[in-house]
């Protein structure tokens, strides 16, 4: 029997992809930038190190810090987990108690390059960063330019679900197939990162599952009576009473979204029809469902739509596409293409 990521595919809300083409030929091809939002301090206890890496995941990077740092990985810190078969760059924070000065580049090699340092009081904390510039090359491109720029322009008006890329759920989705393997009791995994993205793998596989329903239904970037609505680029949310023409306005111009749920313990925000719409697809998965409140996960909310920012294009060979965009922190580039290209 297939897996359960083979058995199920998600919904594209635009139809079919107007192109084909490769991503990733090189790491080069897909560059992510982060956007930290902050400037650190300059003082504290805590190193700020600004990396540009290709070839290595920002788990690998931690822990090169904290073996040559002489301290435990815990005293690592970053705000999000970059691709590993791209060129990323990004910020990683190093807890060391006093003044203790640490010649920081030796670390570099042809891999790694040390592109800032500073210090702040705090440590770097997940999600905490303002979002990512992506700069992505798309070769062996087939499709008519002119629908592809098409598609693009609506990409840009209305945005794109807010699904969870691939690379959440591991090759070949193994990440679920290990947190289902978990759940059943099968194996016990000690390692509190790797237990991490197994449980991440889950909640995001449900997550995906109801934009694809609310796709389905037309309703993925239209809020209803009794949808949970967040705002643009914020955690914060609201819970709809009514739609009057407020509510309208803002959700055409991108000011708010719908959200679905990220699953654990406590209650459905939603109400009505949409409340039981979430819980008649989470229950479609039940040792997910279990798994994730028996973790002691808490519930919280992700919007439905992502928006990409300041989306710009060109193609500079025949067979070539250039995109560039900004997301908000936890966007995958790979849901803007999903929507594009095949």
């Amino acid at each position: 029997m297939n897996s359960l990521f083979e058995r199920y595919s998600w919904q594209r809300a635009f139809g079919q992809s107007v192109a084909c083409g490769t991503i990733r030929s090189r790491p080069e091809d897909f560059i992510v930038e982060e956007k930290l939002g902050f400037e650190p301090s300059g003082e504290g206890e805590h190193h700020f190190l600004k990396i540009e890496k290709v070839g290595e995941n920002s788990e690998w990077i931690a822990k090169l810090l904290a073996r040559y740092a002489g301290v435990k990985r815990r005293d690592i810190g970053f705000s999000g987990l970059k691709d590993r078969q791209a060129k990323t760059t990004q910020w990683f924070s190093v807890h060391i108690p006093g003044k203790r000065e640490v010649d920081w580049s030796v670390i570099e090699n042809e891999a790694i390059q040390l592109l800032e340092q500073t210090r702040h009081n705090k440590k770097l904390r997940r999600g905490i960063h303002k979002g990512n510039y992506f700069k992505l090359t798309v070769r062996d491109l087939e499709g008519d330019k002119a629908l592809i720029e098409s598609r693009l322009k609506k990409i840009s008006e209305e945005g794109v679900p807010n699904y969870f890329g691939e690379q959440r759920f591991g090759i070949d989705g193994r990440n679920i197939e290990s947190a289902e393997l978990l759940f059943k009791g099968e194996i016990k995994v000690h390692d509190r990162a790797k237990k991490g993205f197994y449980l991440s793998a889950a909640r995001s596989f449900l997550f995906n599952s109801q934009i694809s329903e609310r796709i389905k239904e037309g309703s993925w970037n239209h809020l209803a009576v009794g949808d949970v609505a967040q705002f643009d680029g914020s955690g914060s949310c609201f819970k709809i009473q009514e739609i009057d023409d407020s509510i309208e306005v803002r959700q055409k111009s991108l000011d708010i979204h719908p959200t679905s749920a990220l699953w654990g313990n406590g209650s459905l925000m939603t109400d009505g029809a949409i409340e039981q719409q979430e819980q008649r697809v989470i229950d479609q998965f039940p040792l997910l469902r279990d798994g994730l409140k028996n973790a002691g996960l808490e519930q919280s909310r992700r919007a439905t739509r992502l928006c990409p920012k300041e989306l710009i294009w060109g193609f500079p060979e025949e067979t070539v596409l250039e995109i560039s965009f900004v997301l908000p922190s936890g966007g995958f580039a790979t849901a803007v293409l999903n929507e594009l290209i095949k």
